[in-house]
């Protein structure tokens, strides 16, 4: 997958826990540093995040978001 953004941090996917709307994305990227990513359930849903998964956390400036 490319995307224009630059800021980008491998981890592994520590927990997701799905509400109504958002999901709370924990990733573990350097023990024992984790980043909590909001994104919306349906993202979540569509890139089928669970625990174990290799992701990259993608930075903008004004949010986190989540690449698998």
């Amino acid at each position: 997958m490319k995307i224009s953004a630059r800021n980008g941090i491998k981890g592994t996917v520590e927990s997701v826990k799905l509400g109504e709307v958002m999901a709370s994305i924990k990733i573990k990227v350097e023990d024992p540093t984790l980043i909590t990513a909001a994104i919306t359930r349906e993202s979540a849903e569509d890139l089928e995040l669970s625990g174990g998964d290799e992701v990259k956390a993608v930075i903008k400036s004004t949010e986190i978001m989540v690449a698998k």
